[in-house]
């Protein structure tokens, strides 16, 4: 499994994350089997959510259950979580006494001291950035969280955080595929007027985290789009699919991991958040975290799945 070190923290993070957000209804041992399976692989890095349920921090709960880690297993783990949506809504809540209520209340539900990293979910209209900052501090004093960051936020939103948030923002987790690809595929087709694909709609995210050494984290890798279902074996993408099948087959791995490999073959150095609980799928995407794909094989995809290289 590829990993580096994470930008802003001291963490060894390997480049496929698994997202534990269908867990609730799930054995202790279909829990244990779905984390043995990412820890053969590779993937040391678990992603949580206090809304993920129901109820709130249920998927947090049945994790500590299943798992009953040691000291030292916890340790060998990096756990993030996320917190800022509230039900019945959904709304958005980034006051201080939330964010603070929140953590709290994951790490009781992980039965855990500490968060590796603390992420604000969804984007707060009535975010106060001081309010937030406040959290962070007496989170990260009170060695309740290392790191914090954000999910599903544009650039001018994370600065608008930075003009009180002093310490680093270490990700930015949003929705990317190769289907689902406008932080990227808008990039490529600047300046086309006659294109949709060219309108910027987060004013260049992926570049902005590049440049401000935030890592993305890639969420529903294997989704067509944000209301469909996943485009691997989708006849509606039967040409994308083709090229998977071929390049699964020349690099001798699952579909799933041509999949994740045409997002980490980006030089971003992004994390790819797999949410299955299958474990042969999470195997089968760790398994591309390894294949470099050529920059002809990167952009054949890219065409495939419907977008345009001017």
């Amino acid at each position: 499994m590829k990993t580096f070190t994470l930008p802003g923290t001291d963490i060894t993070a390997p480049a496929v994350v698994l997202g534990l957000m269908r867990i609730k209804d799930k054995s202790d041992e279909e829990i244990r089997t779905l984390v043995r399976t990412a820890l053969d692989a590779g993937i040391d890095f678990m992603d949580h959510a206090d809304l993920y349920g129901p109820p709130y921090h249920g998927c947090e709960q049945r994790f500590a259950e299943a798992l009953r880690l040691s000291p030292s297993q916890r340790e060998a783990l990096t756990i993030q979580t996320k917190c800022g949506i509230r039900h019945p809504g959904p709304y958005f809540d980034f006051s201080y006494e939330h964010i603070v209520e929140s953590a709290n209340a994951s790490l009781a539900a992980l039965d855990t001291d500490y968060l590796d990293i603390l992420l604000l979910h969804r984007p707060d209209a009535l975010m106060e950035p001081d309010e937030v900052a406040r959290a962070f501090d007496d989170l990260h004093a009170a060695g309740k969280v290392r790191h914090f960051g954000v999910s599903n936020h544009t650039p001018g939103q994370i600065e608008l955080l930075k003009r009180s948030v002093e310490r680093p923002l270490v990700a930015n987790q949003i929705q990317l595929s190769v289907t689902h690809a406008p932080a990227i595929a808008s990039g490529i087709a600047a300046n086309m007027g006659d294109l949709d694909q060219s309108i910027d709609r987060d004013n260049g995210v992926v570049d902005y985290c590049r440049l401000n050494d935030i890592t993305l984290q890639a969420w529903s890798p294997f989704q067509a789009r944000f209301f469909d279902g996943p485009f691997l074996g989708n006849p509606k993408y039967g040409e994308l699919n083709a090229v998977v099948d071929r390049l699964a087959a020349q690099y001798h791995v699952p579909p799933e991991g041509i999949a994740v490999a045409w997002l980490t073959r980006h030089p971003a150095q992004m994390q790819v958040v797999v949410g299955t609980t299958t474990p042969s799928r999470v195997d089968a995407a760790a398994q591309g975290a390894d294949v470099v794909l050529t920059r002809a094989e990167w952009y054949e995809m890219f065409r495939a799945a419907g977008h345009t290289v001017p």
